[in-house]
């Protein structure tokens, strides 16, 4: 899981039900506050049945809100005041009844109140219950209503329960969690869409053991795929080899060689058409002709001959060349001479947005800078955390897409 960065300070209204996954909610608060966010509990009468207010207050530094009888504010209108200057509403755990009521509109309680105030407050549910529950034919009516209330629901996830029973129904865990509420504040602008990308280095192998690779670490892939799952779109990464976790949300195929990478974007589009194709992944150059079975042993005062090298195929080119095809966005990584050598890079690439940067000053770094490079000439992006690059440039290849049939 990789972890949540690069998102200005928010104020999350964060409101338990009850349910013994009101644990989690504890990390979740913690987590929130912990990436600098500002967190206001609320809880409903069940919910304090399970963790205590204390704990909450503790965590979040501020008074857990408990009912609409005792306010917090001077006004007396916590069930107005508490969502109207909250950036994010929140429910997890949600449980059964708490969609319910959610769905039906019914504030018999703050947070029932808090859910009929929200108004334009990006709201964002995670259901927790036995997995028979959420499979009942009223809560999947429910979250169907409040989905279409424009309520996000984020899970549930499937797994052992509380219960001893297995299946879905698992409240998603506080650092998925967190990624989905960062999610409520970046724009939805590739809903609908799906997105093919590339990310890490290669490996080829000379022997059993060694091999041609390059100092990529897949972070901007990494980076790509999480803004553009945040942006609304379906996302597959094809990954070189590498010690990131799959980014959350999208769906990670791994592959080691150039070719095997090749074989899996193939695979990929002859799946399902991709609007996007994002070409982040380092990929070698070439490949030793043929690895040696087994490990070329070393001799003393003798070097090994190197292997004979072929070229590796160039598999934006491919992409770029075929019909229909994507939208093409390809990555050069150099060492000297950027603008000009991304220019050229785009022009034999056929492709009409490529990004350059200086490897050496980015390959492992949290940060980058870069040059956007199409057919209007050339434009900086100056040096930040390379999430937000990477959102700066999914806004970028956004606003170059076609409008959809």
């Amino acid at each position: 899981m990789q972890a949540a960065t690069s998102t200005r300070p928010r104020r999350v209204l964060l409101g338990i039900s009850g349910g013994i996954a009101a644990y989690k909610a504890c990390e979740l608060t913690r987590l929130l506050v912990k990436a600098g966010h500002s967190v206001q509990v609320v809880m409903t009468r069940a919910a304090t049945q399970f963790v205590g207010p204390l704990t909450l207050q503790a965590l979040s530094g501020r008074e857990v809100a408990l009912d609409s009888w005792h306010p917090l504010r001077a006004s007396g209108m916590d069930h107005i005041d508490l969502v109207r200057e909250a950036d994010a509403l929140v429910v997890a755990p949600a449980s059964a009844d708490l969609l319910a009521r959610a769905a039906c509109g019914i504030g018999d309680d703050l947070l029932g109140t808090l859910l009929l105030a929200r108004d334009a407050v990006p709201t964002l549910l995670a259901p927790a219950m036995n997995r028979a529950m959420w499979a009942h034919p009223a809560v999947q009516r429910n979250a169907a209503r409040l989905r279409d209330d424009g309520v996000r629901l984020a899970g549930p996830g499937s797994g052992e329960q509380a219960c001893g029973e297995v299946g879905e129904g698992r409240m998603l865990e506080p650092e998925q969690l967190l990624l989905e509420i960062e999610a409520l504040w970046q724009p939805r602008l590739l809903q609908g869409r799906r997105v093919l990308l590339t990310a890490g280095p290669t490996f080829e192998p000379w022997d059993a053991v060694r091999g041609l690779s390059n100092r990529s670490s897949g972070k901007m892939g990494w980076a790509l795929a999480r803004a553009a799952w945040e942006a609304g779109a379906e996302v597959v990464l094809v990954a070189g080899p590498g010690a990131l976790a799959p980014p959350y949300g999208a769906r990670t195929v791994r592959v080691e060689t150039a070719l095997q990478m090749r074989d899996a974007v193939r695979a990929e589009l002859d799946l399902a058409a991709a609007d996007v194709f994002i070409a982040a992944a380092a990929v070698a150059d070439w490949r030793p002709r043929q690895a040696q079975a087994g490990k070329i042993k070393k001799q003393p005062g003798a070097a090994p001959s190197l292997p004979e090298l072929v070229a590796n195929p160039d598999i934006l080119a491919e992409v770029a060349a075929r019909a229909p095809s994507p939208y093409c966005v390809g990555f050069a990584a150099e060492a000297d001479d950027l603008v000009a050598n991304a220019q050229a890079k785009r022009l034999r690439k056929a492709v009409p947005l490529l990004v350059g940067n200086l490897g050496p000053q980015t390959f492992g770094s949290d940060h980058s800078s870069c040059v956007l490079v199409d057919e209007s000439g050339v434009r900086e992006l100056p040096r930040m955390d390379k999430l937000e690059l990477a959102r700066q440039l999914v806004r970028e290849i956004a606003a170059r897409l076609p409008a959809r049939a």
